[in-house]
């Protein structure tokens, strides 16, 4: 964790791993005007964009996950490194710069009035988004509960989803961890409530 720049807002990470709930936490946090980084969505964008990054997968993943146009086969990229750890590593050491710079455009252009900003990740410590982070709050669910929801949302077979969920093992769990359960019966927003203001008295001067 961070020591606090009194010249920037409070950043506090939404982890948990695939299927916790974290989107379902950062609407609501949006929704109460807090600003949020999506991680994987702005991550989308940039490997869209960004040539360098089409150069690495192509050159240190597979060749054939670049078509001819220039885009990325996603499926094909998700089934390999999925499988193969060591690919899922070449995978973040591509991308995980190209975000951290351009969160770190979007924390300089927020407003100056902004207290708590958020940023969403499955894997705040693998990305390196934890050593500027002032708090971590981790969204979790039972096992049954995550796998529905993503084969509901994404239509992954339960083998997918297990190799999905293994691969982020490592990141969650952590003491210091503020837990939120989003299991879909317990209330979120009293915990967030309760987060929010225990931030506000700890940073009261």
């Amino acid at each position: 964790m961070s020591s606090k720049d009194a010249s920037r807002p409070n950043i506090i990470i939404i982890a948990g791993g695939i299927g916790a709930g974290k989107s379902i936490v950062s609407h609501i946090l949006s929704a109460m005007g807090y600003p949020v980084y999506d991680c994987d969505s702005h991550a989308k964008l940039l490997m869209d964009s960004s040539q360098d990054i089409k150069n690495g997968i192509k050159h240190r993943i597979q060749a054939s996950i670049i078509s001819e146009d220039g885009s990325i086969d996603r499926n094909a990229l998700s089934s390999i490194v999925f499988s193969e750890p060591s690919k899922l590593s070449e995978l973040n050491s591509i991308v995980h710069s190209a975000v951290r710079n351009d969160i770190a455009r979007w924390v300089t252009g927020l407003p100056a009035s902004t207290d708590i900003a958020f940023i969403e990740t499955a894997i705040p410590y693998a990305s390196g988004l934890h050593a500027s982070a002032d708090g971590i709050w981790e969204v979790n669910a039972p096992l049954p509960v995550r796998i529905q929801r993503v084969m509901l949302r994404n239509g992954l077979s339960e083998g997918q989803i297990m190799d999905r969920i293994k691969s982020q093992e490592s990141e969650h769990h952590r003491n210091g961890h503020k837990l939120i359960i989003n299991d879909g019966e317990t209330p979120v927003i009293p915990k967030l409530i309760s987060l929010l203001t225990d931030i506000c008295k700890n940073t009261r001067i």
